[in-house]
């Protein structure tokens, strides 16, 4: 008879099938609890369990397919799940992994569909994979790299080729390829498990745009930018050539400034980071070439660069179309917003309380800074993104940039 002393680790599958005959026969006895019976089938369970682990892993659920699942399991439609992310597009872009679930977004399914927070954020799938030091080369968007001109095409010659020249672009940019380091460098509500590669991707070609531009570069003094910095680049705005000359300016300081559109299946507005040498960087993809989302990206990161970005190991990614609870990035819009126009100014003044074309650009022109700049403001705040339109600058920021 098989007891708790002669039962020994499961290493064969002979040996699994004979303590799985065992647990049914003990099963079907149903032993009094504290009985030698009892503790062997207790114990058998275990051994059990732990074979099925090592030899059959459960691979936990992909978020969207989570809510797929749930969505399935209880009848829902996609137009069931607007409440939970807003639009109907919105619904659309999330299940077609087009775009990332947002910590609001994920609070609400939480609450609203019983999924787990862990689930959704990715937690269980990174957690099961927090030993696994390889990194899945495959997984980037080696086609478009290639058609952007960042890696010449290996393709033809070997899938394995490709592969290594990723690694060594990657690893060229100082980016960790150590897998925990890997997904430890970035941090903002732009990551997702599905994009962290393509990111990575993208990083690596503003680290090497920004090399490029080093000999232009001067070197960097932690103490150059501050609030009266900001508000210098700030007042910039209203001039025609103000984009052009807010990142030159910036530039003079020694930080890099990059524009890079973002790649796609990401969701950017702009990154703050630090190369190796210590050079901070400021990358903006301008994907909403409006002077209004400009001006507060560029000194959204700047902030970050001043307050956040202390080593290279450090990089914060930003799409600020959505709201999140990180403190710095509160931090940063919070610098943004009142070097453009000061707390005690805006809630008294007749552009926030009166909110109309005349009054905006009064405004503007009191603060030497661009009427976009309210528009904007005001669109945000409001989230009616149909007003002064015509005042927010559309197509008049990429232009300034063709070159780059």
């Amino acid at each position: 008879m098989m007891t708790t002393t002669t039962a020994k680790i499961i290493k064969t599958e002979q040996q699994y099938f004979e303590y799985f005959e065992k647990v049914q026969e003990l099963i079907n006895k149903l032993p009094d609890l504290g009985t030698e019976e009892s503790e062997t089938l207790e114990l058998l369970s275990v051994l059990i369990e732990n074979y099925e682990l090592q030899k059959y892993p459960v691979e936990p659920p992909d978020p969207i397919d989570a809510i797929l699942f749930r969505m399935a399991e209880k009848g829902l439609r996609q137009t069931d799940l607007v409440p939970y992310f807003g639009t109907r597009s919105r619904v659309s872009e999330i299940l077609s992994r087009k775009r990332p679930l947002t910590v609001p977004m994920i609070r609400a399914l939480s609450i609203g569909l019983g999924i787990s927070a862990d689930v959704l954020v990715g937690l269980e799938r990174i957690e099961t994979k927090k030993d696994d030091h390889t990194i899945d080369w495959s997984k980037f968007p080696i086609k478009e790299m290639i058609t952007r001109g960042w890696i010449r095409n290996a393709t033809e010659k070997s899938k394995q080729a490709a592969e290594d020249i990723v690694r060594s672009f990657i690893s060229s940019a100082g980016l960790q390829t150590e897998n925990a380091a890997f997904r430890r460098t970035l941090s903002g509500d732009a990551l997702t498990q599905t994009t962290t590669y393509t990111l990575h991707a993208w990083l690596a070609r503003v680290i090497q745009k920004s090399r490029e531009l080093s000999e232009n570069i001067t070197t960097y003094n932690n103490k150059s930018v501050d609030e009266a910095f900001i508000r210098k680049v700030v007042q910039l705005s209203p001039d025609a050539q103000g984009p052009k000359a807010a990142v030159d300016l910036i530039r003079s300081i020694g930080i890099s400034v990059v524009i890079e559109p973002q790649l796609k299946g990401t969701m950017l507005d702009g990154a703050a980071l630090m190369d190796t040498d210590g050079t901070p960087i400021i990358a903006l993809t301008l994907r909403n070439d409006r002077l209004d989302n400009f001006w507060f990206t560029l000194t959204h990161e700047l902030a970050h660069i001043w307050k956040h970005i202390k080593s290279p190991d450090e990089v914060i990614l930003d799409d600020l179309e959505h709201s999140t609870d990180d403190k710095r990035e509160a931090e940063a819009n919070r610098i943004a917003r009142d070097s453009f126009i000061p707390r005690s100014k805006w809630k008294s003044s007749d552009a926030c309380m009166n909110p109309n074309r005349d009054n905006i650009i009064s405004l503007g022109r009191e603060l030497k800074i661009h009427p976009a700049i309210i528009a904007g403001r005001l669109r945000k705040e409001t989230g009616n993104y149909n007003q002064f339109t015509d005042l927010v600058g559309h197509g008049e920021v990429r232009k300034h940039f063709e070159n780059t």
